[in-house]
């Protein structure tokens, strides 16, 4: 260490405070200095990357190792003008300490010599100035470089005007303007020349014809499909545990799921596999992508499984990861977005381009949040490949909320529809929208020795409340039809809380708090009585307590709710009136097992819980909604569902070709000709097919079900002519074809049909007063009411 001479600080501080304009104008040309570069050079150098490129041409820009070496200097010069500034900032700080508090002792290397600080910022800024000079002879360069690069590359480079890709042109002015918006197209070699850009175009897009003189062996060795192998039903499920992850609770709660069931699982795919013999069963590799368990849609599910959130999503999740693992096919599981784009080979940027590789799953399971998802990264192949997705959706999606411009035009645009799917491509949990596929969940099923024990274990005046969460005991009147039902039964209930009791809960409730699965079926094995008070909708609950041998007693709602004057339908795509808090129950069981009544009329609900206490009944659980039920309904929609391969045109108006109908013996309504061909590859089979004119203001799914059918819109194309209105003896004065969800129909007054002109829009929802409907019916599997007797 020395001492600083005195007079040498007197100078120094004079020359510092000389220097201080000078020093910020040095800054300022420095800073502008940076920008300028970064703007100048962005395009040509912040992409280019080490190594070659696949779409590398001889028209690529020369002088990258110049450039590059050029702005690293650059970079060195500019951090050591900000170091030389720092030291000149901290030696004027240092000797203002100095003049406060006596003597400051710094290192030599630190304390630079007043006489030369003006020659050593004079040479900083000599070096930018230098280095300017170069930047712009390089450019100079590149410029000169690319003009020459595009006349001689102009014959091969240019926009090819075919009729067949009417979009290339466009594409390509795009591309000139646009192309460094996203950083993936730079990922497959676009670096501003038109060979690129049609390269681009041609090879990862499809806008554009391929080259003639690009080699394309490569991208047709490639598009080769690999060889079919036969699916095999599986009985360990231990990997599958590994599959699902963990670290969640609501992963945990499925895993616990899973264990549980296992022997359930296994004993189903035994019985199944019987059942099928011999058939053939193709492996198909399928992703699963939990979309509302990722941390991007706010996984708002996970936090709330401990504490009485809903679990009925969480339920199907898990009952559709096992039955798919023990059908045979191959799985992935992803519950974050990170995973998701690695398994699809989603290229780096923000989600402009396609897949890096073809997809290499042939379907995908997911939900609205996964589907969104997919659409915001994987760019064009969302479009190529959406055919295999399913998209698990509780509530369901009806096609006049699916089609986008329909939608749009009509008012049925929500937060959650207009995805231009085949409606069939959404499934739901329950089968109340024929439209789409039913998917389901499974309850557990209890052996006859089982069954006997429930019978002979129940109290008969137990009652359980359905509702864990303290917010549904804040319906109003509740104490009304509770003080009722206390005076006849102990009443239970399985109400989360932390500390103190939950003020909703009456005192007369005796309240378990949250259970465990186990022991909440332990307590409705007990019970006679499972009461719901109206919400939540449609959850898997109320099946568990029927099959545990309890009567499930709920409210009927008039009006019935909807989306129309319901909160919680509103944005929901789906027009659907619901008459209870659970209309499969009500409709598809029913009484002994199922008492729907009227909670605000006490005379009605007193008289319905005397009648229920003297009803004996046995557990019961529909076949759809075991194992085996489930599996065999998954399985026959992997093996028959297909919406990637283009359906024949539906024949329209009035010279169609004639439909395969006859008129039934009493005239009521069409059927499948006998001598009539089948059409090849049809599924459902078509055979079992029943047409019928719904009455004004009838819907399809309802006027199918009057006649203990299910509405099939899969038909819908064999009745979409003039024919099937005339065989049915419907007199047509006018026969028109329009986008509309509630054609084919047939109007009065005037006697105009109505023929649809978008496929997507058949539909088996909907109805006006105005139209008669022309409808589509099926049989179906007793106790599986999604497939036909001849599905399998």
């Amino acid at each position: 260490m020395i001492t600083v001479n005195p007079d040498g600080k007197i100078m120094v501080r004079r020359c510092l405070v000389t220097l201080r304009p000078f020093r910020l104008f040095v800054l300022g040309i420095g800073f502008f200095t940076l920008c300028f570069l970064m703007t100048s050079l962005g395009g040509q150098f912040s992409t280019r990357r080490l190594g070659d490129s696949p779409f590398t041409i001889r028209t690529e820009v020369m002088g990258g190792p110049e450039s590059r070496g050029v702005l690293r200097k650059m970079s060195d010069l500019l951090e050591l003008m900000v170091k030389r500034m720092d030291a000149l900032a901290r030696l004027e700080n240092g000797s203002e300490l100095h003049r406060a508090g006596g003597d400051l002792h710094l290192p030599a290397d630190r304390m630079p010599p007043g006489a030369g600080l003006m020659e050593r910022i004079q040479a900083i800024a000599q070096n930018v100035s230098d280095i300017a000079v170069k930047v712009d002879q390089i450019l100079r360069h590149s410029l000169l470089l690319h003009s020459k690069v595009s006349e001689g590359g102009r014959d091969q480079c240019e926009a090819p005007s075919d009729p067949k890709f009417p979009d290339c042109s466009g594409k390509v002015e795009w591309m000139r303007a646009r192309w460094t918006s996203d950083p993936c197209y730079a990922f497959f070699g676009v670096d501003g020349t038109e060979c690129s850009f049609l390269i681009y175009l041609s090879e990862v897009e499809w806008f554009c014809p391929p080259l003639p003189w690009r080699n394309q062996t490569a991208a047709q060795r490639a598009s080769k499909p690999l060889p079919k192998v036969q699916a095999v039903f599986r009985s360990n499920l231990s990997h599958l545990l590994d599959l699902m992850g963990s670290g969640k609770e609501s992963l945990i709660f499925m895993k616990k799921r899973t264990k549980r069931l296992t022997a359930q699982w296994v004993l189903a795919a035994q019985r199944l596999a019987q059942k099928l013999g011999a058939t053939w069963r193709d492996q198909k590799q399928i992703l699963v992508h939990i979309g509302f368990l990722t941390e991007e849609s706010g996984d708002v599910f996970s936090p709330r499984v401990l504490k009485g959130g809903p679990l009925g999503e969480m339920v199907q999740w898990a009952d559709i990861l096992a039955a798919l693992y023990v059908l045979g096919h191959g799985l992935r599981v992803t519950v974050s977005l990170k995973e998701l784009q690695s398994n699809l080979g989603v290229p780096p940027g923000r989600g402009s381009c396609p897949l890096t590789i073809p997809l290499p799953f042939d379907l995908i399971y997911t939900d609205y949040h996964g589907l969104q998802q997919m659409k915001q990264h994987m760019g064009l192949s969302f479009k190529k490949y959406r055919c295999r997705i399913r998209v698990i959706d509780t509530f369901g999606t009806e096609p006049a909320y699916n089609h986008e411009e329909y939608a749009t035009l009509h008012g049925y645009r929500t937060n959650w529809g207009y995805w231009n799917l085949n409606p069939k491509q959404f499934m739901t949990m329950f089968p109340h929208t024929p439209d789409n596929s039913f998917m389901g969940f499974v309850s557990e099923e209890l052996n006859e020795t089982e069954k006997q024990l429930i019978k002979g274990g129940k109290a008969s005046n137990m009652a359980v409340v359905y509702g864990k969460e303290a917010s549904i005991w804040k319906l109003q009147g509740k104490e009304k039809f509770l003080g009722i039902l206390n005076k006849y039964m102990e009443i239970h209930g399985t109400v989360y809380y932390e500390s103190q009791r939950p003020p909703e809960v009456p005192a007369f409730v005796k309240n378990h708090g949250l259970l465990p699965q186990p022991e909440f079926q332990q307590l409705l094995r007990k019970a006679k009585l499972f009461i719901g008070f109206g919400f939540p909708y449609e959850g898997p609950a109320p099946l568990e307590a029927i099959a545990n041998g309890c009567i499930f007693l709920q409210s009927r709602f008039s009006p019935p709710h909807s989306s129309l004057n319901h909160e919680f339908f509103r944005g929901k795509p789906t027009s659907r009136e619901v008459f209870s808090q659970h209309p499969y129950a009500e409709n598809f069981i029913g009484k002994p097992h199922v008492w729907t009544v009227d909670y605000n009329n006490s005379e009605e609900f007193e008289a319905a819980i005397k009648a229920i206490m003297t009803t004996q009944v046995d557990p019961y659980l529909p076949y759809e909604y075991t194992c085996e039920g489930m599996l065999e309904r998954i399985h026959a929609y992997i093996q028959h569902q297909d919406f990637c391969t283009a359906p024949d045109p539906a024949p329209q108006g009035a010279h169609a070709l004639q439909s395969p109908f006859v008129l039934a013996p009493n005239a009521t309504h069409l059927e499948w000709a006998q001598n009539a061909s089948l059409t090849p590859g049809a599924w459902p089979p078509v055979n079992s097919l029943r047409a019928w004119l719904a009455v004004p203001g009838r819907a399809c799914t309802d006027t199918c079900l009057d006649h203990g059918l299910i509405c099939e819109p899969s038909f819908f194309p064999f009745l979409n002519s003039q024919d099937a209105f005339l065989k049915l003896q419907v007199p047509c004065d006018s026969t028109e074809s329009e986008m509309n969800h509630l054609y084919p129909a047939f109007a009065q007054p005037g006697q105009e049909c109505y023929l649809q002109k978008e496929p997507l829009l058949f539909s088996c929802a909907g109805s006006n007063t105005k139209y008669r409907r022309l409808c589509p019916c099926r049989d179906f599997r007793k106790g599986q009411v999604a497939l036909c007797q001849g599905c399998l």
